[in-house]
């Protein structure tokens, strides 16, 4: 397991996508973990270098998912340990509530397709925000929101309708409330799963998102690799 960083995939809709490739081109071993599929997570991250939460169309209190527990066991371990530690989507909400903050539907309705979210004044003494510009493209396609982060938590990024979009636990926790694992297909099987009318509104959100990802990976992709540095 040395050099190597444990996913956990919680659904199959919500693979490792391009953050696998990253990884391991960047150094890390990927060990992908998928509970959704009868794998039983680890009990505990010793070992490891890292630990990427993936998403997945749940939510993070539901208690008939019953690998999710263990995933904020994980997650406060990680964190405890000062692991390196990347939560995505559903993966940011399991690791706000595992540490006393709160999700709950989104108020202002859901976060679909491609978006900027703005960094705020802490991003810039953050080790894998600073570097990056002031307003990065991201994907959302969320319905759940962290509407309170966890004691002790820094913000890092924000959008207009829901405030925490990124944000650090401890010195080396990241949850991102936003995607930048997708690729085009991934999101149009969202679009589908999710029931969007095949109409033109529809069409223009997937062009859209199928053109974002390079932009996407031009500013996650070293994101990416200053995360695995931290790891090695």
């Amino acid at each position: 397991m040395a050099g190597s960083v444990l996913i956990v995939e919680n659904s199959p809709t919500d693979p490792p996508g391009r953050l696998g490739v990253w990884l391991a081109e960047a150094g890390l071993q990927t060990e992908v973990v998928r509970p959704h599929a009868g794998q039983a997570l680890p009990v505990g991250v010793d070992g490891y270098a890292a630990l990427v939460m993936l998403g997945g169309e749940m939510s993070a209190s539901d208690t008939t998912v019953d690998w999710l527990e263990p995933g904020k066991a994980l997650l406060r371990e990680a964190v405890g340990t000062g692991l390196p530690t990347l939560a995505i989507c559903l993966g940011a909400q399991l690791l706000a509530d595992a540490l006393g903050g709160f999700v709950e539907e989104g108020e202002e309705g859901p976060e679909i397709g491609p978006a900027l979210v703005a960094k705020r004044d802490h991003a810039a003494d953050d080790p894998l925000f600073g570097p990056m510009p002031l307003a990065p493209d991201v994907l959302q396609w969320h319905y759940d929101v962290i509407s309170e982060l966890p004691p002790g938590s820094t913000l890092l990024a924000s959008s207009p309708r829901y405030p925490n979009q990124a944000f650090r636990v401890g010195q080396r926790a990241w949850g991102l409330q936003f995607h930048i694992e997708t690729t085009p297909e991934m999101v149009r099987d969202w679009a589908s799963h999710d029931g969007l009318a095949d109409n033109p509104a529809a069409q223009r959100l997937l062009a859209r998102s199928d053109a974002v990802h390079a932009d996407i990976e031009e500013t996650w992709r070293p994101f990416v690799e200053r995360f695995v540095a931290l790891a090695l």
